[in-house]
């Protein structure tokens, strides 16, 4: 059983994001960079997957700058077995990241396709959904719970009113959520194997994808910032400040 991967390259949820002085983006020069956090869970289930004797092989693949091979590294360091990186400079949107992924599940031929539910960059949660529907595979979102039986997979899945089980016939897409496991840290010993694991590289042209941008970035601004609470003295001076002031109600 072949398990693929996908991981993405943004910033360290540790950093403090900063905007560029003239407003065009986010500033990324000299910061901290990192795999995202809903990636190392999909990487930590397709790892425990085959420590368990499920999976055979675990294919990362990224798609971004050269850079972003060092995401591969950590996935090759936490236990995959060989990467693909979709080597581009543009800044690719949900559809095509879908699309690409979409040709490289086509060459691969996995059983199981895992991504994190979502960026913590561009926040969009929708590569997944959109990956099922150009590959015509079954998915189970959101997942905090992941268990394979023979040709078929049982997500559990978090929804507004409990837990949702759903059962998929192999191959399927799985979204992996925040109680879906803990990820483990890169031992040195492993850091060091992952150097010499396989890494191939494409582009989007050897993959017959197009990944220019269709949405115009106009302007990006911090939020404003947060102003402190006040203490009221009752709850008819609280309706005045919510009326007058706040003008809420």
């Amino acid at each position: 059983m072949k398990v693929l991967v996908a991981v993405k390259r943004v910033i360290d949820y540790n950093v403090k994001i900063r905007v560029k002085p003239d407003h065009s983006d986010v500033e990324l020069t000299n910061v901290k960079m990192a795999m995202n956090p809903f990636c190392e869970i999909a990487v930590e289930e397709a790892v425990r997957l085959k420590e368990k004797g499920v999976a055979t092989e675990v294919v990362a693949v990224t798609i971004g700058p050269k850079a972003a091979q060092e995401q591969l590294r950590t996935a090759l360091a936490l236990g995959a077995d060989r990467a693909i990186h979709v080597a581009t400079d543009d800044k690719v949107e949900s559809l095509a990241v879908a699309k690409l992924l979409a040709k490289v599940v086509e060459d691969e031929q996995p059983n199981l396709v895992i991504l994190g539910k979502q960026a913590i960059d561009t926040d969009n949660n929708q590569t997944g959904q959109m990956l099922a529907a150009l590959t015509d595979l079954p998915q189970g979102t959101f997942a905090s719970e992941v268990t394979v039986d023979g040709d078929k997979v049982a997500v559990t899945r978090e929804i507004d009113g409990g837990l949702q089980t759903v059962e998929l016939t192999l191959p399927a897409i799985v979204t992996t959520d925040l109680r879906l496991n803990e990820p483990r840290y890169a031992k040195l010993p492993d850091i060091m194997k992952a150097k010499k694991k396989p890494l191939d590289s494409k582009t989007p042209e050897d993959l017959g994808v197009a990944t220019g941008s269709q949405v115009t970035l106009l302007k990006v601004e911090s939020p404003a910032e947060r102003k402190g609470g006040v203490k009221v003295g009752s709850v008819d001076e609280l309706v005045d400040k919510l009326k007058n002031e706040a003008k809420v109600l």
